[in-house]
């Protein structure tokens, strides 16, 4: 049976892998950021055995907030990333270290392949793409996985939001001019439980996401049509409309070539996701 510890276990994405992979027979330990803080590595080493899979879900994503606080987003995002690494190279452990679209200038036509070059706007990206290239210097042979638009539909998010939202107002003003994958939390946990029972075949740096696209207009208007809300009470607005300290990306569409090509199963498409995670 592997053996898995899952870093930020009591996070969105967190969450789902602890209790989905326990479901898939994996024995899973998903401690919260607080039982176990992967800045500190003394706390962090005693609990990487030999031969686990880590998997790093652990990270600072506020990201209007690491504006003003780059020093707390480099000490989770790339110290906290290295511990990790070194803890499981001195273990003899697996890494799979989760990132993001933001380590992308969000200025593309067509989807980012893995390879294609990384220009963060903001501190949040800046943090991560700097912990991805702390884990592979320190481990080499580990898997970053970058993901995007992750919702659980519970909690704060973006789709749990539209939920209240909708109970609360007649109208929701939303964005047009983003254009992303909207990516189920619970799609990508089964995702990186594929990665870890693919074993060590698996490209370097991957991308994971529910396939498709659509705007958070588009993600708006669907999340009222699963609640069998009238989808004309969200109206559309620009950016420019909606300024937020932390600009976002225009667009975040992630390639999942590498993905089909390791031998990983694609993720459904994005709306079918959204019904599911919405009965859930």
């Amino acid at each position: 049976m592997t053996e898995i510890l899952v870093t930020g276990g009591h996070g969105q994405l967190g969450g789902q892998l602890v209790t989905r992979g326990i479901a898939r027979g994996f024995a899973v330990r998903g401690p919260s950021s607080r039982e176990l803080d992967i800045t500190d590595p003394d706390s962090l080493k005693p609990q990487v055995n030999a031969g686990s899979v880590v998997i790093n879900c652990a990270a600072y994503t506020a990201v209007d907030a690491a504006e003003t606080d780059e020093a707390g987003a480099y000490e989770i995002n790339v110290v906290g990333a290295r511990n990790v690494a070194v803890a499981c190279a001195e273990a003899g452990a697996r890494m799979i270290h989760i990132s993001t679209d933001y380590v992308f200038a969000g200025e593309a036509g067509s989807p980012y392949e893995t390879d294609d070059p990384t220009e963060p706007r903001t501190v949040y990206g800046r943090t991560k793409l700097g912990g991805e290239e702390a884990v592979h210097a320190v481990l080499p042979e580990a898997q970053i996985v970058r993901t995007a638009w992750v919702y659980s539909g519970t909690g704060s998010d973006f789709v749990a939001t539209m939920r209240r939202l909708e109970r609360e107002r007649d109208h929701v003003k939303v964005v047009t001019d983003q254009v992303g994958s909207p990516t189920f939390a619970g799609d990508l946990a089964e995702a990186l439980l594929d990665l870890v029972e693919l074993g060590d075949g698996a490209a370097p740096v991957l991308h994971a996401t529910n396939a498709g696209r659509a705007s958070w207009f588009d993600l708006a208007r669907a999340v009222f049509e699963e609640v069998g809300a009238d989808p004309d009470r969200v109206v559309g607005c620009t950016s420019a409309e909606f300024v937020r300290p932390a600009p976002r990306p225009s667009y975040s569409v992630l390639s999942g070539r590498a993905w089909a090509e390791s031998g990983l199963p694609p993720l459904r498409d994005w709306r079918d996701a959204l019904a599911a995670a919405l009965t859930e």
